[in-house]
């Protein structure tokens, strides 16, 4: 389909894409002042060219970073071991993070909600989001019972599964912070450790850590789910609270507490959040 108004894309065997050794044909390399996109970015080019039976990519006419020579002086792809993933490479786009926040007019973060069950993350996630998408900002909120019902369905409550389920959502919250959304993680997350390695996996400024700092009792007083009282009647083992620690932040970027025994209502709590979301530039690409 073609929009009216516009050229078609053209797809065309190029001669800068004859490299031989069985080359793909692939798309016109067109520079972006040539484009009618508005705020297109002068050193944008077309899409990435490909060989059959090569392992070297090649972006704007130029080979991309991680090469090596083998053994016949051949440029291949590094390649990488990750865990248990072998012989694996990045591969890079030309559509970068930044496109992608000028787009949204965002910067993408993460913003990680933790304390205890019944503390109020999800009620302030909820708020949150309504709050900037009010503001036309594009939000995503991972919440830790919603993962538990595909993502990591898997997953039991002991400490091992407890961490995987806080490194999958910390590795997904870095995709959607990519993609240039303002990603809000709410989840008990009660290990410092498994909150810091969270933080570790974007750039400086990008984890954004906001401690519900409610009292024990207030949230068991709360007990929207009904957990602390199956806890206390030793129905549920290993109760972050109850038979199981959770460990507060030390360092949080926001730290919401009562004030005179008076809890603040979520959209203040939002509130807060958004000014410091303002006040640091998150919202301005």
């Amino acid at each position: 389909m073609i929009a009216a108004g516009y050229p078609p894309l053209i797809r065309c065997p190029s001669p800068e894409f004859d490299l031989g050794g069985g080359s793909k044909s692939g798309f016109l390399k067109i520079p972006a002042s040539n484009c009618r996109c508005k705020g297109a970015r002068s050193s944008f080019f077309g899409p990435v060219k490909a060989m059959e039976g090569s392992k070297v990519s090649y972006v704007n006419g130029k080979t991309d970073k991680g090469l090596v020579e083998d053994s016949i002086g051949k440029s291949v792809r590094q390649m990488s071991t990750i865990g248990n993933s072998t012989n694996i490479v990045w591969h890079k786009c030309s559509v970068e993070k930044i496109d992608r926040q000028e787009l949204l007019q965002q910067k993408g973060c993460v913003i990680w909600i933790t304390g205890l069950s019944g503390s109020g993350k999800s009620t302030l996630a909820c708020a949150l989001s309504r709050g900037l998408h009010g503001r036309g900002k594009l939000t995503y909120i991972l919440d830790g019972d919603n993962v538990r019902h595909g993502l990591n369905r898997d997953l039991s409550f002991g400490a091992e599964d407890r961490a995987e389920n806080i490194r999958r959502v910390g590795e997904v919250a870095k995709l959607f912070a990519d993609a240039g959304v303002i990603c809000i993680a709410s989840l008990i997350s009660p290990y410092r450790k498994d909150r810091d390695a969270c933080r570790a996996l974007l750039s400086e400024g990008e984890f954004i850590e906001v401690f519900m700092d409610m009292p024990l009792r207030v949230c068991e007083a709360r007990d929207p789910k009904g957990l602390y009282k199956l806890a206390r009647e030793g129905k549920i083992k290993g109760f972050t609270g109850i038979d199981d620690p959770y460990e507060p932040p030390l360092n949080s970027e926001i730290v919401l507490q009562q004030k005179g025994g008076v809890c603040a209502s979520p959209c203040d709590m939002a509130g807060t959040v958004i000014s410091y979301l303002e006040d640091n530039g998150y919202l301005i690409a």
